[in-house]
């Protein structure tokens, strides 16, 4: 069985907390709740957690504080902060500090969730695909992503690194689902319209590069995401 991952969440305002606790935990994560500064920064330093949630204005200890410390302790833990307060000097703070992403209140669940999964296939890919071959056979190709090569035969075709990203992420997954929201926000920061379009372009792009093999397709599922398959 599968570790789920570990989400420490210090959120004061205990609806919202117990609402991101049950939904974060629909969606395979592993979440504890602390509504004080104090609790939450005790709570991190007492256990493992593999990703962190920080209201900023905190009783106890604000969300800035408990960061500054938990960065002096681990450099590498991603942090998500949950702010009501969207002043550019707050945000270059937490950037300074080492945050990874800032998220306003009122905020969407789902894109809470998008960014927390592309943040931490950022954070620790080498966690998750240490097992992995750094060659990659999709169909009648070689996909050597270190190197930015796809091959086929003697042929070798190079690829941008964005459609390197693209391709990695689906091969990664292959036969599953991977998000469109998920790529977007992991490869290009942002899921707006303009980034969709894109994203758009480089799934034909690939496609293009595919098509000598009839068994490979990358399959559009609506509203959600693609499907890399080979058989």
């Amino acid at each position: 069985m599968t570790q789920k991952n570990r989400i420490l969440l210090v959120e004061d305002d205990t609806s919202m907390g117990f609402l991101l606790v049950d939904y974060l935990e629909s969606n395979g994560f592993d979440v504890k709740l602390y509504k004080d500064g104090v609790q939450g920064l005790r709570a991190f330093e007492q256990s493992k957690y593999d990703f962190c949630i920080l209201d900023v204005m905190l009783p106890g200890l604000d969300g800035f504080s408990i960061a500054e410390k938990i960065r002096a302790k681990d450099k590498k833990v991603p942090i998500i902060f949950l702010t009501a307060k969207n002043q550019k000097k707050d945000k270059i703070k937490g950037f300074n500090i080492g945050v990874d992403d800032y998220i306003n209140k009122p905020f969407d669940e789902e894109e809470l969730l998008c960014r927390i999964n592309a943040i931490m296939s950022r954070c620790q890919p080498d966690e998750k695909f240490e097992s992995q071959s750094k060659v990659l056979n999709i169909g009648i190709f070689e996909f050597d992503h270190e190197n930015l090569c796809l091959r086929k035969g003697s042929e070798n075709k190079r690829l941008t690194q964005k459609e390197n990203e693209v391709l990695k992420m689906l091969a990664f997954a292959k036969n599953k689902v991977v998000k469109r929201d998920d790529i977007l926000l992991s490869l290009w920061g942002d899921n707006d319209y303009f980034n969709s379009r894109s994203l758009d372009v480089f799934i034909a792009k690939l496609r293009k590069y595919l098509k000598s093999d009839p068994q490979i397709k990358i399959e559009n599922v609506p509203s959600v995401g693609y499907v890399l398959s080979d058989k």
